[in-house]
Order: structure tokens, then sequence, then C-alpha cells
């Protein structure tokens, strides 16, 4: 969806990677597996500093948005923590429990249709951060600084505000 919006796109898995990129996203997947893996090749380290200078915009999709939260509720594992939020993980069931709803995002001017995939929660946000969305009163996208946490996955749908918003006003800052 990036590529299609004319941003040039990468893979990153190594700190060198990070080098001259305005915006990092972070996908879903299995977010223990993502830690123990930029742990291990010191990305974590590197996506922090990059992000202290203000040389990165960072966007967690589910599993992604684990790995940014400071805390992780009822289970530890290796993350990033800069996003002063705290989540749970699985909050919204398991892989079976998958769904799709139609969402009401500050900003947007028409609901954003959501896939929920094991989704985490995010249960509690610090004062620098903005709620953007909620799905049943539950906190599903928070925004702090040149951070994004959704707890679905934007990239699963044809609707590419999200991803818009995030090159022109987030990576292009």
């Amino acid at each position: 969806m990036l590529e299609r919006l004319g941003a040039r796109v990468r893979e990153v898995r190594l700190p060198g990677h990070l080098e001259g990129l305005g915006g990092l996203v972070v996908p879903g997947g299995e977010s223990t597996t993502i830690g123990k893996l930029a742990a291990e090749y010191g990305l974590d380290a590197a996506v922090r500093a990059a992000y202290r200078a203000g040389n990165l915009a960072v966007w967690g999709t589910c599993a992604g948005a684990i790995w940014m939260a400071r805390e992780i509720l009822d289970y530890r594992q290796p993350h990033l923590g800069i996003m002063d939020i705290a989540v749970r993980r699985n909050a919204f069931g398991r892989q079976v429990d998958s769904f799709e709803a139609d969402l009401e995002v500050e900003g947007l001017d028409a609901p954003f249709r959501a896939v929920f995939i094991r989704a985490p929660e995010i249960v509690r946000v610090g004062e620098g951060v903005r709620v953007r969305a909620r799905y049943q009163g539950r906190v599903v996208f928070a925004e702090q600084d040149r951070l994004w946490a959704t707890a679905f996955h934007p990239e699963l749908t044809g609707d590419d505000r999200l991803h818009r918003e995030f090159l022109e006003r987030l990576v292009a800052s």
C-alpha cells in the first residue's frame, strides 16, 4: 500500500537498514519473535536512537504496537518501550475470534473498516498520547509524537487513508 502511494519501501531487519529512512512500519505477526530478533540484532537500540534523534516515525500495527509499548500487561517479552502506552496481548480473543468493524477514527471524515486478528488492546495511555479510535470503548488507535499504535491491520483493507496520513504528516515532517 505504501508503494502504491509513491513511497520507496524496503525491509528492515538490521540496524543498517534504517539508514535514510523517515518512517518504519512494524507489522503484525508474533510480537515475542519481533522483540527477540530485534534485541539479538541490535535493531531495537537503533530504532530507539533514530526515533529519539527525530529521524524516524514509527507505526506499529497489532504485534508491532505491542513491541512499541512501554508496558505489556501479564506477559514478559523483549520490547521497544518507546510509546507511553500499556497493552494487553490477544485482548480481543484468539485467531478464530478475528473480526472486522467500522471505526470512527479521529481525523477521518468517514468510518474506517478495520481488521482485528488476535488483536491487542491499548489499556492505558500516558499524558501525551492522543486516542484516535476506540472499539466498544476500548482504545485501538493511539498517537504520540511521531508514533502510531493500531491494534488492527489497516493494510488488509483497500482503504489507504491512514497510510497516506502517516506518509504525509509523520514521515514527511
